[in-house]
């Protein structure tokens, strides 16, 4: 199994980036993605989780800013965030079972 994440980069607060997870290996649909996040001297946090029959949960801190979905064959795992708080700055990595992608940076400033 390989995850691949990308997307992440530099904006400015209150704006707007898409993740990407594309997920390969899996014989099968995975249960649950996960999208975490490790800022700089802090742990790693969950972030989002997404189900192979679309139920999705967020931290609080990040309800209502961003949205995670996948595509139709669940080979894409997409996470978009808007109105972005300096505070979003962390490493964002996918997690499915016990396979971790390499992480995306994503840095926000004020």
């Amino acid at each position: 199994v390989q995850l691949q994440a990308s997307g992440g980069g530099l904006v400015q607060a209150g704006g707007s980036l898409t993740l990407s997870c594309a997920v390969s290996g899996m014989s099968s649909g995975f249960p649950l993605l996960g999208w975490y996040r490790q800022a700089p001297g802090k742990q790693r946090e969950l972030v989002a989780t997404i189900s192979s029959v679309g139920s999705t949960n967020y931290a609080d801190s990040v309800k209502g800013r961003f949205t995670i979905s996948g595509d139709n064959a669940w080979s894409t795992v997409y996470l978009q965030m808007d109105s972005l708080k300096p505070e979003d700055t962390a490493v964002y990595y996918c997690k499915v079972l016990w396979y971790w992608g390499q992480g995306t940076l994503v840095t926000v400033s004020s």
